[in-house]
């Protein structure tokens, strides 16, 4: 089923986590949320409507959603290989959450998950659509 009637747009976001600093905060017994929330820790590319999948590619799941570190190829992935399709997940996250327009849900991970480090740049993109985001890594700021 398409997702239209439940998600206005798709967009490429970038879910990062600083590793060492969870790691450090999950030691102290602290929460780790700092982990996950720094400069460039989850930077969005801009939203194309539903409507504008649809009319390029029929099925959001023909989408085909890369990643570069440095020009290097890490990732590319498509919804079609998802364990859940978004219309699944939109209606798990509701059962928990209010969903309101313009909520983000970002939605998982294609293979090659790897580390970057400071003055990195990260190029992500959706292919069908013309979508594609430069992100230059900046240091994570550590747990005092």
């Amino acid at each position: 089923s398409h997702p239209t009637a439940q998600c206005a747009a798709v967009l490429k976001a970038l879910d990062m986590t600083d590793r060492e600093g969870q790691e450090e905060a999950k030691k102290q017994g602290k929460p780790w949320t700092r982990a996950k929330g720094w400069d460039t820790s989850c930077p969005v590319s801009e939203m194309v409507p539903t409507a504008s999948v649809a009319a390029s590619v029929g099925d959001y799941r023909a989408l085909n959603l890369w990643l570069s570190v440095n020009g290097v190829r890490r990732q590319y992935g498509s919804p079609a290989r998802m364990i859940f399709d978004v219309p699944t997940l939109i209606a798990e996250v509701s059962r928990v959450h209010t969903l309101e327009p313009w909520d983000l849900l970002l939605t998982g991970t294609p293979e090659g998950v790897g580390a970057v480090a400071p003055g990195d740049v990260i190029t992500a993109g959706i292919k069908e659509v013309g979508v594609e985001i430069t992100v230059p890594v900046v240091e994570a700021l550590s747990l005092p």
